[in-house]
């Protein structure tokens, strides 16, 4: 492979973004490219320690900033441990949530502002953004009945409706930001046609950036 790709997955809660990453990966291990399938926070020793404060239900006290800065933090660890040695050697990087999410979550939805939130992770990353970002899309009264239907919800998914649907509002508006960075899926329809849609949107992308070495 000639170059490094990165491709984040975004969505609300319960949108299936974890499940189709699982998938996407399966299907570019199967033609022979190296994947690094990670998720935030977490995926470094220090990240997923900070990963168990930020979605732990009984720190309820946390403030809106803690929380960004948090995020921010084991997004830098994520960057520097993993994403870019990665990237460097020629592997495609899947990551379950990275910038967008900070910014649908404490920019739009704990209303801290786009601006606020990306400086402080354009300090963090480097400034480093994926080439691609699939968003899963769907109502988010439909996406909480999934959530809701697995044990445990963590800090984040307990919170009110109101916050999903301005997480939500958020993305698609940094969809209009940025719109050849964003692929738009339609996160409603069956889990294997979703799959093959996405294959098919980053066709174009893979076939950029070279065939598995």
């Amino acid at each position: 492979m000639s170059s490094g790709l990165f491709i984040a997955f975004e969505g609300i809660e319960g949108s299936g973004k974890s499940t189709q990453l699982a998938s996407l990966r399966t299907r570019l291990e199967e033609q022979g490219y190296e994947v690094i399938a990670i998720r935030e926070p977490g995926s470094t020793a220090i990240g997923n320690r900070i990963r168990g404060l930020l979605l732990d239900p009984s720190a309820s006290e946390m403030q809106d900033v803690t929380e960004m800065l948090l995020f921010a933090a084991a997004r830098a660890q994520l960057v520097q441990e993993v994403i870019r040695p990665a990237l460097e050697r020629g592997a495609i990087i899947l990551c379950d949530r990275y910038l967008h999410s900070s910014i649908a979550y404490q920019a739009w939805a704990r209303e801290l502002g786009r601006e606020a939130v990306l400086q402080v992770n354009n300090l963090a990353t480097g400034g480093l953004l994926p080439h691609k970002v699939v968003l899963l899309d769907l109502p988010v009264k439909n996406a909480l009945i999934r959530a809701k239907a697995r044990a445990g919800l963590d800090r984040i998914e307990l919170e009110e409706t109101e916050f999903h649907n301005a997480v939500r509002r958020g993305y698609l508006a940094e969809r209009e930001w940025d719109p050849q960075r964003f692929l738009v899926v339609d996160g409603e329809q069956p889990a294997a046609d979703i799959g093959e849609q996405i294959l098919q949107l980053l066709a174009p992308t893979l076939a950029a950036a070279g065939t598995p070495s």
